[in-house]
């Protein structure tokens, strides 16, 4: 499955749920391909320094070469390459839908998915059951940019909670 996570620089959430789902893979044996991207990203970014360390707390995660990640700016060939793009707000979902909604039609709020996907159902039923609810901005997460230390550590446990239903969730 190719997994594609999106933020809006892909900087700090997309980031963090891409290694997350990465040792959730390893750790399950899933064929699970990770891209992150941001909808308004400079390309060729590290991650910020809150973010690494947000992750590099979460003993969980084993060992990931962090220090590798540049941002990237979400394209049409990501787009086309994903099978499921997670989206952490609605309005990227919108964004993406303004842009071409028939690139879309694979994209949903991560948290509304994790909530709401029908388990034990093949993912494009599971997607489409999650984009008939409509998108609901209650299930956003929170972007920490503007926090300190503790806004992205927060974030990060949040993610970390969220990509383990999501294994749960997806078969």
């Amino acid at each position: 499955m190719n997994i594609l996570t999106l933020g809006t620089t892909d900087s700090s959430r997309s980031v963090m749920l891409a290694y997350m789902l990465a040792t959730l893979a390893d750790a399950e044996g899933r064929d699970w391909r990770l891209r992150s991207a941001g909808t308004h990203a400079i390309e060729e970014l590290s991650m910020s320094p809150r973010t690494l360390a947000a992750l590099e707390g979460l003993g969980e995660l084993g060992q990931h070469h962090y220090g590798a990640h540049r941002t990237h700016q979400l394209s049409a060939h990501d787009l086309d390459w994903a099978d499921v793009v997670l989206a952490m707000e609605s309005a990227q979902v919108r964004h993406l839908a303004s842009v071409n909604e028939r690139l879309v039609s694979h994209a949903v709020a991560f948290s509304q998915f994790v909530r709401h996907a029908p388990i034990d159902e093949p993912l494009s039923a599971q997607i489409a059951a999650v984009r008939t609810l409509g998108l609901d901005d209650a299930f956003d997460v929170a972007d920490p940019a503007i926090g300190d230390r503790a806004s992205y550590e927060g974030c990060a446990n949040e993610l970390w909670e969220l990509a383990q239903a999501f294994a749960v969730v997806v078969l």
